[in-house]
């Protein structure tokens, strides 16, 4: 589990690098202001969920359920959320409809908050020294 979780959480910092670069100088030749906005909320979350799993990843042993089940929905919930995003901002462009990309938008930000309050409730839970 730990070698799929830093896994991801650097492929997810890498490709967020990737298209926020895109976003900042190609995709401005195209993309309305608004969806290129949208495009840039979608990379932020992509990359401040990069470093919250790249955390976890280095920190937990994966010993039990909430540790695991925390990843999980981080892992999920960040594609789900961010990949809609970006199909969503790109559906203009190349003249498609994506309009049902937008309710399972919410749907991986959900998963994001259930990862976080996962993580919230298990450092309720420990006990520090």
């Amino acid at each position: 589990m730990k070698n799929i979780v830093l896994t991801i959480a650097a492929f997810y910092g890498m490709s967020s690098v990737i298209l926020g670069a895109f976003g900042a100088h190609a995709f401005k030749k195209f993309l309305p202001e608004e969806k290129l906005a949208s495009f840039e909320v979608g990379v932020r979350y992509q990359m401040y969920h990069a470093i919250a799993l790249l955390a976890i990843g280095l920190f937990f042993s994966f010993s039990n359920g909430m540790e695991r089940s925390a990843a999980w929905c981080m892992m999920i919930g960040t594609f789900i959320f961010s990949v809609s995003i970006y199909f969503l901002s790109f559906a203009d462009h190349w003249g498609v409809n994506l309009k049902f990309l937008g309710p399972i938008t919410p749907l991986g930000g959900l998963l994001m908050l259930i990862g976080w309050g996962i993580l919230m409730v298990y450092f309720m839970k420990m006990k520090f020294n």
